[in-house]
């Protein structure tokens, strides 16, 4: 199986609109961040986690041209609002799209665009929209997809949730505010983990710093753990140096084997 690092900035991105720290003006390709989103290649294909709004950017820099599911881990905005670009994949003979999204948000996904799962929406004879097909799933209940068993796991997120997930030896988490022990249960012996983390210092209400993310890191013990979230606050080569042994930054475009 390996990873790809879509992209590992917050909803604002690397640089920030009119910001002129270091980091935003930074030469390191590394400190260039776009929206969430990652890619799991499976033996079966592969799975996208979120749609950002720079998808079709991040996919045509990393070379990808085939999606063969997607896995959402929640339904902000920085997560979802690029669905649209899901209609190139659902357009080359293979039918819709299956994409998976926690029990009880398939309604929020399909109120917030009917073009696309209101049957009763037509489009121009000549013109297309995005084909997917809704699934649900549920916390610790494992779903069988492309070659693959995925376990996905509720992870606080502020007064709502997010869900990160466990395949084979990877388990990977964003937008989480902590790891419960459920959540601990299903990650004990992952050979990699990621974690979110926004910055160093001050506690955010729903998001790990990178001192809660580097102590949730040490609970889980994996071998490798990558952070990922990361805001303008933090530069890639700064945080690299700070870091425990074990700990790295992820960044766009970051490829990782995972056994």
């Amino acid at each position: 199986m390996r990873l790809i690092f879509l992209g590992t900035g917050t909803s604002f991105g690397v640089p920030v609109i009119g910001c002129g720290c270091a980091n935003c003006r930074s030469d390191d390709p590394r400190d260039k961040r776009t929206r969430h989103g990652a890619l799991l290649q499976f033996a079966g294909g592969n799975l996208l986690i979120d749609t950002p709004p720079e998808l079709r950017l991040q996919l045509l820099g990393c070379g990808v041209d085939q999606v063969d599911a997607v896995w959402y881990t929640h339904l902000h905005a920085d997560h979802v609002h690029g669905i649209d670009d899901v209609r190139v994949f659902s357009t080359q003979g293979r039918g819709p799209v299956p994409t998976y999204v926690p029990e009880g948000m398939d309604r929020e996904l399909a109120g917030r665009f009917p073009y696309i799962f209101d049957a009763a929406v037509r489009v121009p004879a000549g013109t297309t929209k995005p084909r997917i097909a809704l699934k649900t799933y549920a916390h610790g209940r494992s779903e069988d997809l492309l070659g693959a068993r995925v376990t996905p796991f509720r992870v606080p997120h502020g007064p709502a949730h997010a869900f990160g997930l466990r395949t084979g030896g990877l388990g990977y988490v964003t937008d989480a505010k902590g790891l419960p022990a459920e959540a601990l249960d299903i990650l004990r012996g992952v050979d990699v983990l990621v974690l979110n983390a926004l910055w160093w210092g001050r506690p955010h209400p729903t998001h790990f710093n990178v001192e809660e993310a580097v102590e949730a890191a040490r609970e889980v013990r994996a071998r490798r753990t990558f952070l990922t979230h990361l805001t303008h606050r933090l530069g890639h080569g700064d945080l690299a140096a700070a870091l425990p042994e074990g700990i790295e930054p992820a960044y766009d475009g970051l490829s990782v084997d995972v056994e």
